[in-house]
């Protein structure tokens, strides 16, 4: 047992495995037991642990620069920059470092507000946006209770799941009628403050929900419609991990603000808020401000660079599409000798396993992913299920896009025999 005497729980409970060594798609604990990281750590390892492009940025940034006053700018974050504006959709092409995904949303929202001169945020039921004050009241997936009113004129917007229609409208198939009603909802309350819509293409922490076909563009035209601005946090979904550069283009919408962090850090933190030039010069000639001690730090900056150049240069994105249809592929064909398994849903390698009681009534059983979860780390498989709003029958599966044929099997292998054991007991 591990002496956590001294920490702070923030989350739950710590697994037992201290782990000492990670490198590419495996952990080793202090004991020299090995893991098999279906997570990528948080998710943000997308390149695997310890890449060797990262590591090498990492020493030469430690012996240049580490950290500046926050109104300098070192070479790596100039580079950055310009290698993101090329990147992105559209003329998404000023761009804002910070180091969290909370951070890149808090100022994306504070663009918003500040540009339309509204106060008013929609976003999904089952969203998680971060843990800052603005992204942690645009987070409905968890956090809610016992910390006091959110900001005002925060509202939810029902999760489209196909699979779980939140209003009972739909199975298997989504005409967008969910997006309808709570978009008439929100309007019912407005006071005439719309500011922003911030949305996931692929809704993580509310079960891995892929936006429907359709849905991101329909909403695209409501917030325009309303004088909002569009929001897409791919904090998850970008470079590469969906088997797109970036989910939101891949569904035929450039956002008015783009986010993204875990993606581009390699597991250090990095974050980025990429905007209009229209929009970042009516908030810069109104006063925009965002100064934290670790905006534009250097040493991050220089591992973006590294990892932008890796998910090019290795066509990981690619990867991530043929990876990704070899688990699904494998998870689907789990899905005809484990009947718990109710559905199988996302995009690329970010794919998520949604475990029911019963097929036709689509019962979720929240017991059976604990148990499997538990199992699989047993097994050598770290896999994490989705804890939140009452989502905790869905495994959540996100390998490194630097993941081997062999690994993925191997994965779905120990998933195999876990949903056995499990389903024993």
């Amino acid at each position: 047992m591990i002496d956590t005497r001294h920490l702070i729980r923030y989350g739950g409970e710590f697994v037992d495995d201290v782990i000492e060594r990670a490198q590419g798609s495996w952990l080793t604990s202090v004991d020299g037991r090995r893991i098999l990281d279906f997570t990528s750590g948080q998710m943000c390892a997308t390149l695997g642990h310890s890449h060797p492009d990262v590591v090498d940025a990492l020493s030469a940034a430690a012996r240049d620069v580490i950290h500046l006053f926050s109104g300098m700018l070192a070479p790596a974050v100039l580079e950055l920059a310009r290698e993101l504006a090329a990147a992105l959709p559209g003329s998404l092409d000023k761009v804002l470092l910070v180091n969290t995904g909370s951070e890149s949303n808090e100022a994306a929202l504070r663009l918003a507000k500040l540009h339309t001169g509204g106060f008013e945020v929609l976003a999904m039921s089952g969203s998680w946006h971060g843990m800052t004050s603005g992204a942690s009241s645009s987070t409905y997936s968890a956090g809610r209770r016992g910390y006091g009113p959110g900001l005002p004129g925060t509202m939810a917007l029902p999760t489209p799941n196909c699979y779980r229609c939140p209003i009972a409208h739909c199975r298997d198939r989504c005409d967008l009628t969910c997006l309808e009603v709570g978009m008439s909802l929100a309007d019912s309350q407005s006071v005439g403050g719309y500011a922003a819509t911030i949305v996931e293409p692929v809704l993580s922490a509310g079960g891995i929900v892929p936006l429907p076909p359709g849905y991101l563009a329909r909403l695209a035209q409501m917030c325009h419609d309303r004088g909002m601005l569009l929001i897409v946090d791919e904090a998850q979904t970008a470079l590469g991990r969906t088997g797109e550069m970036f989910a939101s283009e891949a569904m035929g919408v450039v956002p008015d603000v783009l986010t993204l962090s875990k993606t581009l850090g390699g597991g250090v933190p990095l974050a980025a808020t990429a905007t209009r030039a229209d929009i970042e010069q009516d908030c810069h000639d109104k006063g925009f401000l965002y100064f934290t001690s670790h905006v534009s730090d250097p040493l991050p900056a220089a591992v973006g660079i590294a990892v932008l150049h890796a998910v090019a240069t290795q066509r990981l994105a690619e990867q991530a599409r043929l990876l990704g249809d070899r688990l699904h592929d494998g998870l689907a064909a789990l899905a005809q000798r484990h009947e718990a398994i109710g559905d199988v849903r996302g995009m690329g390698l970010l794919l998520g396993v949604d475990l029911v009681q019963d097929r036709d009534t689509r019962a979720p059983d929240e017991r059976l992913g604990v148990a499997v979860t538990q199992r699989c780390l047993e097994l050598g498989l770290n896999v994490n299920i989705v804890k939140f709003r009452g989502m905790g029958s869905v495994l959540r599966l996100a390998p490194p896009l630097t993941s081997s044929p062999s690994e993925i099997d191997l994965g779905l292998d120990i998933l195999d025999r876990a949903l056995t054991d499990a389903a024993a007991v």
